[in-house]
């Protein structure tokens, strides 16, 4: 399991042990927003400082890109590997795509800069992903723009979005979106109609950073200074201080390969234990009962 850092490098958790990498290691970034793996087993890392890759059979060595490669800059705030094998970097200042060879500009509308946000420009892209059908989404601060190989589209507020600010996009095992927007919570979208979940169904908070899907079909998301939810297709679960977490700021929720559910945001990592998460540090406990 690999973990990004915002300061201090990714740090890795592999039979029982934890490595760091960082400048020391000869990481050549300290935050890191995204982590990818792809077909032949090479780890891909979306840096403040450009695109790295790392490939297991050279394990001190990591192979940076950046602007004098072809990135469009160097500030890289999401990463995504499509079907095809093309990594998608989306940046402050746009998006670059990589075909492993060399990188190649897609040109997205410029939107709004977001002054109520630490990091903002008006080409900024928050998320990347791509549904079953191929389409790639893209979450920025003008809503979310769809590409079907073709031609480009956007969804927005005039169309029933909650909120155009959209730090992520998940497609569900149902075929519907959801948007987690940073200043109106999260909503989803069967293809048709809008419903935004908020207090009326049990939803506090307004800052939702992403969305994560669990193998049980549940639909995992953070809310800012309320701790995490998860929605189960009728009802929300709510795990906050009385659940363990010593911090109600999580950004980022995963399932492992055993299902073992992990988040991470201010104040660390946390695993999930029965009904009850656990702060886990370099020191574990790592294994549930532990």
């Amino acid at each position: 399991m690999w973990f990004g850092t915002n300061g201090n490098g990714v740090i890795r958790y592999s039979g029982g042990t934890l490595r760091y990498f960082s400048f020391q290691q000869n990481f050549p970034a300290a935050a890191v927003r995204g982590i990818l793996e792809d077909d032949e087993g090479n780890l891909w890392f979306g840096t403040e400082n450009g695109l790295i890759k790392y490939d297991p059979k050279k394990p001190d060595g990591f192979i940076n890109f950046n602007t004098s490669d072809g990135l469009v800059h160097n500030d890289i705030w999401s990463l995504y590997i499509d079907k095809a094998g093309i990594i998608w970097a989306g940046t402050l200042q746009g998006i670059s795509r990589f075909d492993g060879t060399q990188f190649s500009a897609f040109e997205l509308p410029e939107t709004q800069d977001d002054p109520r946000r630490g990091v903002t420009s008006t080409r900024i892209v928050h998320s990347i992903m791509e549904d079953h059908s191929g389409r790639m989404w893209f979450g920025t601060n003008g809503g979310a723009f769809v590409y079907d190989g073709k031609t480009l589209s956007n969804i927005s507020e005039k169309d029933g979005l909650c909120g155009n600010i959209v730090n992520d996009i998940l497609e569900d095992e149902d075929g519907n979106f959801w948007f987690a927007t940073h200043h109106n919570g999260v909503c989803r979208w069967d293809g048709t109609s809008f419903v935004h979940f908020a207090e009326n169904n049990g939803v506090n908070g307004n800052e939702v950073w992403s969305l994560f899907q669990d193998s049980e079909g549940g639909i995992w998301f953070p809310s800012e200074g309320y701790g995490l939810y998860r929605y189960n297709g009728k009802s929300f679960v709510h795990y906050h201080v009385r659940e363990g977490l010593s911090s109600n700021a999580i950004q980022c929720v995963y399932e492992d390969s055993e299902g073992k559910i992990w988040c991470g945001g201010w104040m660390g990592l946390f695993r999930l234990d029965g009904q009850h998460f656990i702060p886990v540090n370099k020191n574990g406990p790592w294994e549930d009962g532990c």
